[in-house]
């Protein structure tokens, strides 16, 4: 199981985790949402869980929590400019199916709900 950096995100994170000097690393996680079922989470972390899963990459730390980590284990988060948007972008080998607008997803059905 990992979560996985894309050269592009880890610069990104750095950047966001400068603004915080309180940050140990970069929280990613789902959380129920949408008409699908999960949304993802991912924001600035300023301090570990015991619980957590920790990955390091690139010089990031990413921190799951246990509930998440089913729902997004072997995710490679990457950080794309699209014209002028600018998004990080998660290739999610446990998403079955996502909803139309794009914001929630669905994951294996042998997944914990």
């Amino acid at each position: 199981m990992s979560v996985t950096l894309t050269p592009a995100a880890a610069e990104r994170a750095r950047q966001y985790m400068s603004a915080q000097p309180q940050a140990v690393g970069l929280r990613f996680g789902v959380r129920k949402s949408g008409c699908s079922g999960f949304a993802y989470v991912i924001d600035v972390a300023a301090a570990a869980a015991d619980a957590d899963v920790v990955f390091e990459q690139h010089g990031v730390r990413v921190l799951v929590d246990p509930a998440s980590l089913p729902h997004v284990q072997d995710t490679e988060i990457d950080f794309v400019s699209r014209g002028l948007n600018q998004e990080f972008v998660f290739r999610n080998p446990q998403v079955k199916g996502e909803c139309g607008c794009g914001e929630s997803f669905t994951t294996r059905d042998d997944l914990p709900a």
